[in-house]
C-alpha cells in the first residue's frame, strides 16, 4: 500500500486533528465549515503548499508521533522546511543508512537508468512534433554505467536544435524559451523534492550530483527523466507564439504536473508518477527492487495540449 501524501494546495485553509483524523477546514468559518477528513494511519506525508494555512500544535505533534513528514513549501512552490519525528519514522533512520550505504556501483546503475529514461523521452518528445527521434533512440543503447562518456550530453547537443531551431542555445539567464524552461523546471523540481522527502529519503544525498553547494542532489538527480514533458509543453506555447512568462503562462506549464500518464499500473497523474518513481528509489536503496519505476509512454499530443 502507498498510503495518501496529502498536499493542501488551497490557500486560506485550518488544519488540526481530531480523533485520529487529520481536519480541514476553510480558515474564514473555522469552526463550522469541514472540507477535508483523513484517518492518520492513512497518510505518508502533509505537504502545506499554499498561501494563509494555519496548523494546530496538537497536529504536528500527532503527525510526528506517526513519523509522518510534514513539509513546508515556499512561495516558489519548492521545499522550505520539512518537520521530521525525532524519534524517527519507522523508516527514517533505515532509509538514510541505506542511502549512505549506497555504493558507487549501485550509483552509477541508478544514474545509467536514469539518463536512458531521459533519452527515451527526448527521443519521444522530437517524434511528437514530427522531428525524426533516430539520433536519441541510437544513444539510449550507448548509456553505460555511470554514462562514463556522457552520452546525456551527446544528447542534448542533438535534442535542443532540433526541437527549438539550430539558433537556439540553452541559456539559464536569457528570457523568451530559456525562461519558460527554467520556471518549468522550478515547478518540476519543487514537485520532485516533494515526492522524494514523502518517500522518506534526504534530498542532499545524491546518485550523481555532486556540488557542495547544493542541498537538493538527489532532487537534481531523479527530475532528469521528466524534464521532456516540461520542454514539450513548452515547445507547445512556443508554437502558439506565447514565449512570455507570465501568469497565463505560468499556469499552464504548472497544470502539465497533473497530465495523465500510462505506467504498467495503469493511468496516473505526473505527480503520482514521481511519487512511485521516489518510492522505487527508496526500494532500490533497501535493496528491494532493481529497476526504478518510470512511466512507460510519453502522453500523447492531445493530452498535453489539454493541459493548457
Amino acid at each position: 500500500m502507498l498510503g495518501k501524501i496529502v498536499e493542501i494546495a488551497d490557500d486560506k485553509k485550518h488544519l488540526s486533528v481530531f480523533r485520529g483524523f487529520l481536519v480541514v477546514k476553510n480558515f474564514a468559518d473555522c469552526q463550522q465549515n469541514e472540507t477535508h477528513k483523513v484517518p492518520l494511519d492513512d497518510i505518508i506525508a502533509v505537504v502545506g503548499n499554499a498561501y494563509g494555512l494555519s496548523y494546530t500544535n496538537n497536529l504536528l505533534v500527532a503527525l510526528a508521533e506517526r513519523g509522518i513528514p510534514f513539509i513546508i513549501c515556499g512561495t516558489n512552490h519548492n521545499v522550505a522546511g520539512i518537520l521530521f519525528s525525532v524519534d524517527g519514522h519507522y523508516q527514517q533512520a533505515k532509509r538514510f543508512d541505506a542511502q549512505i550505504a549506497a555504493n558507487l556501483p549501485a550509483n552509477k546503475k541508478l544514474w545509467m537508468q536514469i539518463i536512458k529514461s531521459k533519452l527515451s523521452w527526448q527521443a519521444a518528445v522530437l517524434e511528437k512534433i514530427g522531428s525524426s527521434p533516430n539520433q536519441l533512440q541510437n544513444l539510449i543503447s550507448k548509456v553505460r554505467s555511470g554514462d562514463p562518456t556522457n552520452v546525456e550530453a551527446q544528447g542534448a547537443r542533438r535534442y535542443w536544435p532540433l526541437l527549438f531551431g539550430t539558433t537556439f542555445r540553452r541559456d539559464k539567464n536569457a528570457g523568451g524559451i530559456n525562461a519558460l524552461l527554467n520556471y518549468g523546471y522550478t515547478v518540476l523540481r519543487a514537485t520532485v523534492a516533494r515526492a522524494i522527502t514523502c518517500a522518506v529519503l534526504h534530498p542532499t544525498i545524491g546518485i550523481h550530483h555532486k556540488n557542495e553547494n547544493n542541498a537538493l542532489r538527489l532532487v537534481d538527480d531523479v527530475m532528469e527523466p521528466f524534464r521532456p514533458i516540461v520542454d514539450f509543453k513548452v515547445w507547445q506555447l512556443y508554437q502558439n507564439n506565447k514565449i512570455e512568462v507570465n501568469s497565463e503562462t505560468k499556469k499552464k506549464i504548472a497544470l502539465t504536473m497533473f497530465v495523465d500518464i500510462k505506467t504498467n499500473a495503469g493511468i496516473s497523474p505526473l505527480t503520482i508518477c514521481i511519487q512511485k518513481c521516489a518510492i522505487s528509489l527508496a526500494q532500490f536503496y533497501l535493496g528491494e527492487t532493481n529497476c526504478l519505476e518510470f512511466p512507460v509512454k510519453f502522453p500523447t499530443y492531445d493530452e498535453l495540449y489539454l493541459a493548457i
